[in-house]
């Protein structure tokens, strides 16, 4: 038996953080956890320790199957056993080396990608550069190119005329007489037109608030001087009492009025001639019509 198959069936050493967790408990067993904080360290340690024999007992496995392959020989069913060991580390780097491919296809069709975008762009480049140019060559051309001839008007032969039938003065006083005689009838015609279309004469509704004194005053006799007012373009219409407080009314009277002759100033005015029925007049609306 060689050395390196006596390595991959000694265990002793492989196991000894089980012996040492083992002999660890047991002195906690007897000592109590108190050197629980200081053996933190060392634990870490002692683990990373088992990892590298572990790894050094998988690299083992494999070149002891390497070995026994090369050789033919049989291997005993422990070592047998061992062997599978070797097929996660086997799977991962098949792994590996297919998403390399993988990635060497993408960037194998990604460099493809650039370059036809590369191609594109500088052929719309070409083609921007062509459309640019023609308008300026347009323009050189332009004045370079011949004018065209300009047809002179043809000369009209001289017409003889007449010496005697000739009238340097009468024509034209007849033409500004004729001219004068259609401005003034189409003056005329414009006029009637204007006179006969009726016009349009602006309207107001206006609601005035009339208060009397007190409650004493006489409410009926106070309209009767509101009506009393008379004026062209002034139409009275309906009215009412409106109740204002302790008693006291006021007259709420509506008319119409044109805005041309009749003003709000002018109501006002002649309504508060009254002095012994009126106080006070206000204009609670105004509306045009």
């Amino acid at each position: 038996m060689t050395a390196v198959q006596y390595l991959s069936q000694e265990k002793i050493w492989f196991e000894k953080t089980q012996y040492d967790e083992a002999e660890r408990r047991f002195y906690e067993g007897v000592n109590g956890p108190a050197l629980q904080a200081q053996d933190t360290g060392a634990n870490t340690i002692l683990q990373d320790i088992a990892r590298a024999r572990e790894n050094i007992q998988k690299s083992l496995a494999g070149l002891k199957t390497t070995l026994h392959s090369g050789k033919g020989s049989s291997c005993p069913p422990k070592h047998r056993q061992a062997q599978p060991s070797t097929a996660p580390g086997t799977g991962d780097h098949g792994e590996l080396v297919t998403r390399m491919k993988d990635l060497e296809l993408e960037n194998q069709s990604l460099h493809k990608v650039v370059k036809d975008l590369r191609s594109a762009l500088s052929k719309l480049e070409a083609r921007v550069a062509v459309l640019e140019k023609v308008p300026a060559s347009a323009a050189t051309v332009a004045p370079c190119a011949k004018a065209a001839p300009v047809q002179q008007p043809k000369e009209r032969a001289p017409v003889e005329e007449d010496d005697d039938d000739l009238d340097l003065f009468g024509s034209d006083e007849e033409e500004d007489a004729e001219a004068e005689r259609i401005r003034e009838q189409r003056v005329k015609e414009y006029t009637e037109r204007k006179a006969k279309k009726p016009a349009i004469i602006a309207k107001s509704s206006i609601l005035l608030d009339v208060k009397p004194w007190d409650d004493e005053t006489d409410m009926a006799k106070l309209e009767e001087c509101v009506r009393s007012v008379q004026a062209d373009g002034l139409v009275w219409g309906t009215s009412k009492l409106v109740p204002v407080g302790y008693g006291i009314k006021k007259l709420q009277i509506q008319c119409v009025v044109e805005d041309d002759k009749v003003g709000t100033d002018m109501l006002e005015e002649e309504i508060t001639k009254f002095e012994d029925y009126v106080q006070s007049v206000d204009v609670a609306a105004f509306n045009k019509i």
